[in-house]
């Protein structure tokens, strides 16, 4: 039996504008979907989905992204201007560096170098 990873799916208020930071952050087209759905493929990996809740977020996420990028300051003046917000400061340990993140709705995820 193979089992493989055909999406990521985030929970959001609003999934047609959540899904075009992404877009824009990961270099992709936005797809906006029936029932208020939209995603983002991702060449070579799972589709990232955004599906619509009626509530907003209210705790840490279980999960999260990490995104490898060559320059971290770039990379976070880049999300910023999109529409993050950075949690602190760059942190470097024996793996590299990363920047903690949030998106426009809350959601963390991680700029990571190394």
């Amino acid at each position: 039996m193979r089992v493989s990873l055909q999406q990521i799916v985030v929970d959001c208020r609003e999934p047609r504008a959540l899904v075009r930071f992404w877009a824009a952050l990961l270099g992709a087209e936005p797809v906006d979907r029936a029932r208020d759905w939209s995603h983002v493929e991702l060449p070579g990996t799972a589709r990232m989905a955004f599906q619509p809740v009626p509530e907003g977020k209210s705790v840490k996420n279980r999960l999260h992204l990490d995104l490898v990028v060559d320059d971290l300051a770039a990379a976070t003046e880049r999300a910023v201007a999109l529409g993050a917000s950075p949690v602190g400061g760059p942190v470097t340990d024996d793996q590299g560096s990363f920047q903690s993140m949030l998106d426009p709705e809350g959601n963390e995820f991680c700029l990571v170098t190394g």
